[in-house]
C-alpha cells in the first residue's frame, strides 16, 4: 500500500509544485532527433590530399543537408597541415610552402572558409603545432579556434561519439 501511495502522490505533489513541466520539457528532450557527429583528422600537409578531403566533406555536409538531418563536423589540423591555415610560407618550418602548394593555397583557404561559413563545419587547430614551428596566433585564418593537442582533442570528441574520419 505503502508503494502506491507514493506512486500516486508524488505526480500530483510535482504538479501542485510547477515541476510537472520541467518533466515534459525532458520527456521532449529524450524523442530529438541525434546529431550526426564527424571528426576528420588533418595532419598531412599535401594539398591534393587536403582538396580530396574537402570534396569528401562538402559531399557530406551535402547528403545530411538533403536528408534534413542535424551534423556536427571538425576538422583537426595538427602537424604538417598546419600549412592549411595560415597565409604564412612557413619558411624554415618542416612545413615551409613549396610551389605546388604556393599555386593552390588561395583557394584551398577559401574552400576551408566556405566550409566553415556556409556550412558551420568547425576548424581546430593545435596549439602545440602552433607554438613549434613560432607562429603568432594573428597569422591564423579567421574562424579556427585553438586545441591546446590536436589528438587528445580527437580522442575527446571519439569519446563523446563522434566518427573518425581520415583521408590516405
Amino acid at each position: 500500500m505503502k508503494t502506491f501511495l507514493r506512486l500516486t502522490i508524488l505526480p500530483v505533489a510535482m504538479l501542485l509544485a510547477g515541476a510537472w513541466p520541467v518533466i515534459g520539457k525532458i520527456a521532449v528532450a529524450a524523442e530529438v532527433e541525434p546529431v550526426a557527429k564527424v571528426v576528420w583528422h588533418v595532419d598531412f600537409s599535401d594539398p591534393r590530399r587536403l582538396s580530396a578531403m574537402i570534396q569528401n566533406v562538402n559531399n557530406m555536409v551535402t547528403t545530411y543537408q538533403n536528408k534534413l538531418e542535424d551534423y556536427d563536423i571538425r576538422l583537426v589540423f595538427l602537424a604538417g597541415s598546419i600549412r592549411f591555415v595560415t597565409q604564412d610560407p612557413l619558411k624554415g618550418t618542416p612545413f615551409a610552402e613549396d610551389p605546388d602548394f604556393k599555386q593552390r593555397r588561395a583557394d584551398l583557404i577559401l574552400r576551408l572558409q566556405q566550409l566553415r561559413e556556409l556550412h558551420s563545419v568547425k576548424l581546430e587547430l593545435c596549439e602545440i603545432t602552433r607554438e613549434a614551428v613560432n607562429l603568432a596566433r594573428e597569422k591564423i585564418i579567421p574562424g579556427v579556434a585553438s586545441v591546446r593537442s590536436g589528438v587528445v582533442r580527437i580522442a575527446e570528441l571519439q569519446h563523446q561519439g563522434y566518427a573518425y574520419l581520415k583521408i590516405e
